[in-house]
């Protein structure tokens, strides 16, 4: 007697069930492994990370400084695996995945018992070689322009610094310049002059 496919007379004819394909991740709530995290996140993304970074440091959980450099962080994030690392360790909420991620990918901490709270970006530092340049190149008026060179220094220094660090200081900065500048241009004429009158 022919043996008959599986679904004609059952498992108990010698029939091989159907092979069931493997799903891609272990357990139904563990979620599948999705380019969710390098996906570019928008503009209201960053504004929703940056209220949870505003309530952890209303409520205390984080300090001036951490929540100065997250905010800075979330600011200039670009997909969503930075945002997601920077509220790693604080309670966000239940946040927005991606469109086409699991549900379980939308399961987060408690929601945080305060409401975010309205607080102003962390007060920017302000940059040591600019005020030393503006220091150095008011000094050079009751010094005779002996601290005009250490003042275009200093001025210089601080213009890299300020390229590439998140500080203030370049009023500071160019001020200290111009008058190091002038002190050094006077000395130099002084210099000229004595040297076409002898």
């Amino acid at each position: 007697m022919a043996v008959q496919p599986w679904g004609e007379q059952g498992p108990g004819w010698g029939g091989r069930p159907p092979q069931v394909p493997a799903k891609p991740y272990g357990q139904p709530w563990q979620p599948a492994h999705t380019p969710q995290t390098a996906m570019r996140a928008a503009h209201a993304d960053r504004e929703r990370t940056i209220d949870v970074l505003k309530a952890a440091y209303a409520e205390g959980r984080l300090s001036a400084d951490e929540y100065a450099q997250r905010f800075d962080g979330a600011s200039a994030a670009q997909t969503y695996g930075e945002l997601a690392m920077l509220v790693a360790d604080l309670p966000s909420g239940p946040m927005v995945a991606p469109m086409g991620a699991p549900m379980g990918a939308q399961m987060g901490s408690p929601v945080p018992l305060v409401p975010p709270t309205f607080l102003p970006p962390p007060p920017r530092r302000t940059n040591a070689a600019a005020t030393a340049s503006l220091v150095l190149g008011v000094l050079t008026i009751p010094t005779m322009g002996m601290t005009g060179v250490p003042a275009v220094i200093c001025g210089h220094i601080a213009k890299n610094q300020l390229a590439t660090r998140n500080e203030e200081g370049d009023g500071m900065a160019v001020t200290g310049l111009v008058l190091g500048w002038l002190s050094v241009a006077s000395w130099l004429l002084l210099l000229a002059a004595l040297v076409f009158a002898s």
